[in-house]
């Protein structure tokens, strides 16, 4: 295993073995291995094709893993499945335990991880919401090709805007107001 420091952070390479065919994580091991160098205070270590940073001067190392879902609030559950299922193809994890739940709700996954939509009131407001996603809460979806969805939401008529950095991503709303960033990566 190889180790090197820049500035404070120590950061451990070993070798790469992919989890799987989800994981494409090199530009996000980049932007932070180079956030961590600039923060100088975190170790880093690089772990079969993951990034996991933890704080361990402060014994904080609790076994951090990955995002396991994101909770979206939704008014009509149906409306939403349109959305995410049939627009988006996302597909619906039965196994998840709706029926055990005080509201009504769908786990759809996004690679190895979920969205968690729930049919709950929204306590945001629907108006004066940022017209660019990426200026408000958003979640972001990692995705292979962002041209062929903008003319997925061309042809649906759904409103969008591109990133304004210039990369390849694009901020879309769900049925709720709900942003969503779609970013492109390798």
């Amino acid at each position: 295993m190889a180790t090197r420091s820049l500035y404070f952070p120590t950061i451990s390479i070993s070798p790469v073995s992919p989890i799987s065919k989800h994981h494409s994580c090199s530009f996000a091991k980049r932007r932070e291995t180079s956030r961590n160098a600039r923060l100088g205070k975190l170790n880093v270590s690089i772990e079969s094709d993951r990034l996991q940073s933890v704080d361990k001067s402060h014994g904080k190392d609790y076994g951090v893993v990955s995002i396991h879902h994101v909770g979206v609030l939704c008014e009509n559950l149906e409306r939403s499945l349109a959305f995410y299922k049939d627009l988006l193809g996302l597909e619906v994890n039965l196994a998840r335990p709706n029926e055990k739940l005080p509201y009504r709700g769908a786990w759809l996954w996004v690679g190895s991880e979920m969205i968690h939509l729930m049919e709950l009131p929204n306590p945001d407001p629907l108006t004066g919401r940022p017209e660019h996603g990426g200026r408000d809460r958003h979640t972001c979806i990692a995705i292979r090709d962002v041209s062929k969805l903008k003319a997925i939401f061309d042809e649906a008529g759904i409103s969008y805007t591109l990133s304004r950095s210039g990369r390849p991503a694009i901020f879309a709303r769900d049925p709720d107001g709900n942003a969503l960033e779609f970013t492109q990566v390798d």
